[in-house]
């Protein structure tokens, strides 16, 4: 099987250690442990827990603990709808290597994660693409949906609040695209990572899986509840896709760490805690970028209405490449060059991260600006 590089984790290989300003973050600010364990009230007692326990693998599917605090998350899911995963990026491929065969038709929209459009190529699929357009506020664009959705096709996959764009889709938009994957049989995935981060509401909009009877949801700790160094995430859909998934995850996965699964059921069991702090991070963040983007005249963008990152454009005669590295260079700043996500002409910002940080890294881009035109 040959795929294509991946172009993002390439670039964060490359640079996110080195870098002073780390605007290509894509996690609200990161949780100490410490910080963990005084939300949940554990400070005390977390070594009674954790020295009993004997490291052996853990469930293979995900503590029960785990699993129900997951379901917490959804309005229908069951323990047995939930499985256990290495992140969510473990959950995207283990659902696209279970369905996807070759020839297999798979809708994807761009840009998104690569793995939803470069592991089916992989595989041989007929991969057709749905590129979102800043004229539609980053959506997608329905009718062009349906013409490609033909019947037969196997999958429809989407990313829902849109990372890199923070584009969001409601519940209404959501049931027009549910309605389109049922007209043509299609299972519909929606990576789900950046669920919890709405400006508005609780932070959550509606998940597939609680809308589509073929609807799978991905999810993970990483984004949204800040603890990506757990590597844990989760895949939510139909018991048959589950039962299926789990030949393919025997292979690879086994289990995860019980120490992940521990710590994941205690954030979940703080998550009022958690998510209060990281919608505060993310909405004060979100007002500070959008005033540094309206005095800028060489940048514009879509206001995100969710998630933790939003696409840039930039007004100059440069790749997006050589703008990044050259801040980089100039400034020590890292943003993710459009490239990387197949739209050139743009730059991808992690706001979530450290507010300060973010205040800095802008001044600091405002003179990298100011330097090119000068």
């Amino acid at each position: 099987m040959k795929i294509k590089e991946f172009g993002v984790e390439i670039w964060m290989n490359d640079y996110e250690n080195t870098c002073r300003y780390n605007l290509a973050e894509t996690c609200v600010e990161s949780l100490t442990v410490e910080q963990l364990l005084e939300m949940s009230g554990k400070r005390d007692t977390i070594l009674d827990e954790l020295l009993p326990m004997k490291l052996t693998y853990g469930a293979i599917e995900g503590s029960d603990r785990l699993r129900d605090n997951i379901i917490s998350l959804y309005q229908k899911q069951k323990r047995d709808n939930i499985l256990i995963t290495h992140g969510a990026i473990g959950a995207n491929a283990l659902v696209h290597e279970t369905l996807i065969s070759p020839g297999d038709r798979v809708i994807a929209v761009l840009p998104t994660y690569q793995q939803h459009y470069s592991i089916p190529e992989s595989y041989g699929a007929d991969v057709h693409i749905v590129k979102l357009k800043e004229e539609k506020q980053f959506l997608p664009d329905l009718d062009e949906l349906r013409q490609l959705a033909t019947e037969g096709t196997r999958l429809i996959a989407i990313n829902n609040p849109n990372n890199p764009t923070g584009a969001l889709m409601d519940e209404a938009f959501l049931e027009q695209v549910v309605d389109i994957a049922r007209s043509c049989g299609a299972y519909l995935l929606c990576d789900e990572v950046y669920r919890g981060t709405d400006e508005e509401g609780n932070g959550f909009t509606a998940s597939v899986a609680d809308l589509y009877e073929k609807g799978i949801g991905t999810s993970s700790m990483s984004k949204t509840f800040s603890l990506a160094g757990l590597r844990l995430g989760w895949l939510a859909g139909p018991l048959e896709v589950i039962k299926a998934v789990c030949i393919h995850r025997d292979y690879n996965t086994i289990s995860v760490g019980m120490l992940d699964d521990h710590f994941a059921s205690i954030a979940l069991e703080c998550r009022d805690a958690i998510l209060k702090r990281n919608r505060h991070i993310c909405n004060t963040n979100r007002d500070m970028l959008d005033a540094w983007v309206a005095k800028e005249p060489l940048i514009s963008y879509i206001r995100p209405k969710s998630g933790t990152t939003a696409l840039l454009k930039y007004d100059l005669d440069m790749s997006s490449r050589d703008f990044c590295v050259g801040l980089l260079e100039a400034k020590g700043v890292m943003f993710t060059p459009g490239s990387v996500l197949d739209m050139e002409g743009y730059v991808r910002i992690g706001y979530a991260n450290n507010p300060q940080v973010l205040e800095t890294g802008l001044a600091k881009v405002s003179e990298y600006l100011a330097e090119l035109q000068g």
